[in-house]
């Protein structure tokens, strides 16, 4: 199993600098590899495999006096790269897709670069990073790198003006978590980010739009800048850090909420709702983004695995609109309409009832829910406290 820890690095600014130069040799190489694949098709139809860009790094290394302290590894990863952009661009054609043909990254469009094995070309060396050509970089360690996990690779990312650290490790097969016996369905919604079968409610944070004022600000300074200078570049950084700031957020709140329920409960039964296509309503599609429902998904399921839980996705489709008690359909249910009423006597939240159909889709045993303590879920207007630099190196 494959696990990614990612960390923030503090360079120095001759670090930065070297860094920077890195990434543009790394970004001119992935371009010559995209034009060499381009122009060989058309011209002589005639298709350059990986193996063949990767013979050309030490000719590239030789050439140009910029790429002598580029590791070669680097320049091998990007070949790597450009071939996994073209195989994707060949599976969404066989697939039947809207293909997008690779393209060629201008300056600010590429972010990233790797080291393919640890000890040729980085290490860690007591607290800091070791990177050929760059130096010892020091690391910001919010948790430890679990000792039973083997450092293959790592990407050097440059991201809203900071740089960051992504350590690939490899894992041993995870201990399943003690077992529970509950299970849960969940309904996720924009009021409501998710709504239980048992009734618990986590309110959505929404912070995209309580971020929105300061974003919208710096946005206009942004366009009010000349194109090319420095005070353009200023405020293009600032948006990027408040855009970063507002994903780091939502991250993080999620990662809470999945723990808690991926902890607490054997099995959860979520809808299998189709957000590409529900975006394109033009009234929800700002509140459906920024709930992150995908991203819910994601950690959920990922999560759900190293702890051997069992996630079920439910089609969706008139769990709402069915009472949950007799089976009767709801007729003319509206959005508007949060509280559902049947001539069963059910009166239930709207979303509590599609929880709970959502859950008896699947068929679980829920004997053991009944005396179930409310579960503890993060409520996403926890502040965490600034710390120190001393702290951060």
């Amino acid at each position: 199993m494959i696990r990614t820890y990612k960390y923030r690095l503090y360079p120095s600014a001759a670090q930065e600098k070297n860094l920077l130069l890195i990434l543009d040799v790394a970004r001119h190489f992935y371009n010559m590899c995209v034009a060499d694949r381009k122009w060989s098709y058309q011209l002589e139809q005639r298709s350059v495999s990986k193996t063949e860009q990767l013979r050309t790094v030490k000719r590239y290394k030789a050439t140009f006096p910029q790429a002598e302290q580029v590791h070669s590894h680097v320049l091998q990863v990007v070949a790597a790269d450009v071939d996994k952009a073209f195989a994707a661009f060949f599976r969404r054609i066989k697939a039947g897709e809207t293909p997008g043909f690779p393209r060629f990254k201008g300056r600010g469009w590429f972010d990233s670069f790797g080291f393919k094995e640890y000890g040729n070309g980085f290490r860690l060396d007591g607290r800091r990073l070791k990177l050929f050509g760059i130096g010892r970089i020091p690391v910001r360690w919010h948790r430890p790198i679990p000792e039973n996990a083997k450092i293959k690779t790592v990407r050097i990312l440059h991201k809203g003006g900071g740089w960051y650290a992504c350590f690939a490790c490899e894992m041993p097969k995870a201990n399943p978590l003690d077992t529970t016996g509950k299970v849960i369905g969940i309904d996720v919604g924009i009021t409501a980010l998710i709504t239980t079968s048992d009734g618990d409610k986590v309110d959505n944070p929404k912070y995209y739009r309580a971020g929105q004022k300061k974003l919208r600000t710096l946005q206009r300074k942004l366009s009010r800048a000349k194109r090319g200078s420095n005070n353009r570049r200023k405020a293009l950084s600032a948006v990027q850090r408040q855009q970063e700031h507002v994903a780091n957020q939502r991250a993080d709140f999620l990662h809470k909420l999945t723990y808690a329920l991926v902890q607490e409960y054997d099995g959860v039964a979520v809808e299998d709702l189709s957000i590409r296509n529900m975006v394109r309503n033009k009234h929800l599609s700002k509140s459906i983004l920024d709930s992150g429902w995908g991203l819910f998904k994601e950690q959920l399921m990922y999560k759900a695995e190293s702890a051997g839980r069992e996630i079920v996705f439910v089609n969706p489709a008139y769990t709402s609109k069915t009472c949950s008690n007799c089976g009767a359909i709801f007729e003319g249910l509206t959005l508007a309409d949060r509280w559902v009423q049947c001539a069963c006597g059910l009166s239930l939240d709207r979303d509590h009832n599609a929880a709970t159909n959502i859950l008896r889709k699947v068929g679980w045993d829920t004997s053991m829910n009944n005396n179930v303590v409310p579960l503890s879920l993060p409520d996403g207007k926890g502040k965490g406290k600034r710390r120190s630099e001393a702290a951060r190196l």
